[in-house]
Formats: structure tokens, C-alpha cells, sequence
């Protein structure tokens, strides 16, 4: 049987070749790491640029004492790529990075340390700051959020269940005993792909995490930040993400609901929906073409009130689903 390690870093990455370098170089940095035995694997997510050239060329200039492994995922999407991290680590913890998200040179160890000052923990979660490419629009903030910028303050935070909100995928920490107990093998939301426009994957996967017991955390000593290229910030780019965000939004409200309760909560969240896009028009009527955060808002809303319609249109709530 493989010897298990304390900690895996997995990055899942899809055409990273140019991201790559510069996250790989932060890991090598890593400070407080003595004491413990950690790897990284890359989880290449069937790209089609240079990313395995890039992670062969630093394996064969690796000097540090935690291993640098590469794996390649044909299944595009990201849950498939984390599914695979999670079937390839060897640690108990494993922290996920995208190739954007660069930590601080502290971050193995916080990570580490947070999982055994807390070990009722199934996740937790990074405070994760922008580095914006160009300034965003004016009142961004109220959709940041989404952008997996994650600024909670400097204390540790437990996510409640009852306030349905969890953290991003983006430096989150799983411990590999939770996903193996909770997460179903199949799950609905796979990650945006081409022909496939569904997101929040990684909120159906906590979802579940959750609904098992497993307490989920924000741990503020976990600081990374997460680069954001000006495409990111365009009506272009905006308004099919919200759109997908939305779309994914009946399996993320229902996972928790027992089955007898769906029908309830489902004709709530519909009133509720149809009820902030009135308003939203309302307020925004006149401004909607040029306030590129409130014409996202809408789309969210709008994408809301119609995915549990989309979603079995499109045959995903036939999905095996635990």
C-alpha cells in the first residue's frame, strides 16, 4: 500500500503554459514547510498547448524534497480534473490552486496547520485578493464574489449552512476523508467545457460535503492572489459566465433539501427569483445597457428562475445523483 503524506497541492489546468511558471516557482518557495511531507500534482485538463512540456521542464530541475507529478485528464471540466486529483494524492489534506491563483509564500504551512487545529473540517476555504490586469468597473465589488475574490477579514470564519454561501474553488483545502464520504461518484455540474456552459461544480461538491456534517471554514491566514487579465472584465465574457452560474443554480439550492420539502422550496426560490428581477428592472430600467454590473445581476437572476427548466431540457437531472 502507498505511504500517505500530510499534504497535496493539486492544480487542476487547462492551456496553463503561461501561468504555470510563475505558481510552480511560489510552491518552490514555500516557507515552514520542514516538518512536513507535502507533493504537488499538476492535473493537466486535456490542454492543447505546451502545460506538459512546462511542468517536464521544472521536474527535471526540481531540487526541493516534495515531489512534482503530472497527470493528464481527458475528461474536460473541472470537477472531473479534481476528481482525478483526489484519486491520484497521497495526502490526507489536499489544496486545490488554479494556475492563476498565486499564494503566499506561507500558504503550505497555514493550510496544513489550519487542518489540524480543526480537524471537524471537511473544507476550508482561502482569503483570496484580486490582481486586477485593468481597474474593474465602477461598483464592481458587488459581483467580485464571482470572480472567486474572497475578502471575509482576518479571523477565521465557519460558513453556516442555513446562509447558503460557501467558498470557491480557488484556494480551497479538502480534506480527502470528506470528499470520499460525501462526494457521489457522478455529479451533475462538471465545470464549463466547450458545448457545456454549466458552472459552480465546485458548490454542488461542498454542497455535499456539507450536507454530511462536515463543517466548511474560511481560513484568512491562507492568503493568495488571484490574477484577473482585463478579457475577464468585458460585457463579452460577463454576461455568458452569470448566465452559466445561474443555469447551475437549481442543483446548487437543492442538494441539501430533502425530497419532500423540494417542491416547497423550489415554488420559494421562483417567487423569489421572479421577485428580484422585478425589482431589478425596476431600479435599473433605464441603466442596464451601459451598467455592465447591474445587466450581470439581471442575467444571474433571469438564468436563476429558469435553470431547474433548462436543466431538465437538457437532460442533466437524469444524472445519477445521490
Amino acid at each position: 500500500m502507498t505511504e500517505s503524506v500530510d499534504f497535496t497541492i493539486a492544480i487542476p489546468t487547462y492551456n496553463g503554459e503561461s501561468r504555470l511558471p510563475e505558481l510552480l516557482e511560489r510552491l518552490k518557495n514555500q516557507i515552514h514547510t520542514e516538518n512536513l511531507t507535502w507533493e504537488i500534482i499538476v492535473v493537466d485538463n486535456n490542454s492543447t498547448d505546451q502545460t506538459a512540456k512546462v511542468v517536464q521542464t521544472f521536474q527535471k530541475n526540481w531540487q526541493c524534497p516534495y515531489p512534482l507529478k503530472y497527470c493528464f485528464e481527458a475528461r474536460q471540466g473541472a470537477a472531473y480534473a479534481r476528481k482525478r486529483a483526489v484519486e491520484e494524492a497521497k495526502g490526507k489534506l489536499i489544496g486545490f490552486l488554479d494556475d492563476d491563483n498565486y499564494p503566499l509564500l506561507t500558504w503550505v504551512a497555514a493550510a496544513y496547520a489550519f487542518g489540524q487545529k480543526y480537524p471537524k473540517v471537511g473544507a476550508y476555504g482561502s482569503q483570496i485578493h484580486p490582481d486586477w490586469e485593468v481597474e474593474p468597473p465602477q461598483n464592481f465589488q458587488r459581483i467580485a464574489p464571482f470572480l472567486a475574490i474572497t475578502e471575509r477579514g482576518n479571523l477565521p470564519l465557519l460558513y453556516e449552512p442555513a446562509k447558503k454561501l460557501l467558498p470557491p474553488s480557488a484556494g480551497l483545502v479538502i480534506r480527502r476523508q470528506a470528499w470520499l464520504e460525501s462526494v457521489p461518484d457522478k455529479s451533475i455540474l462538471t465545470g464549463r467545457a466547450n458545448g457545456n456552459m454549466l458552472t459552480s461544480e465546485d458548490l454542488e461538491m461542498l454542497s455535499y460535503i456539507q450536507k454530511a456534517g462536515w463543517e466548511i471554514w474560511y481560513n484568512p491566514e491562507m492568503e493568495i492572489y488571484h490574477k484577473i487579465p482585463s478579457f475577464r472584465l468585458k460585457k463579452d465574457y460577463l454576461i455568458p459566465f452569470f448566465q452559466g452560474i445561474g443555469l447551475s443554480r437549481y442543483v446548487t439550492r437543492m442538494v441539501n433539501i430533502k425530497p419532500i420539502y423540494k417542491p416547497v422550496i423550489y415554488l420559494a426560490y421562483m417567487i423569489n427569483d421572479i421577485r428580484k428581477i422585478a425589482f431589478h428592472l425596476i431600479k435599473y430600467q433605464t441603466k442596464l445597457k451601459n451598467d455592465l454590473v447591474a445587466a450581470c445581476e439581471l442575467q444571474l437572476f433571469i438564468s436563476s428562475f429558469i435553470s431547474p427548466f433548462y436543466l431538465w431540457k437538457n437532460g442533466y437531472l437524469k444524472t445519477n445523483n445521490k
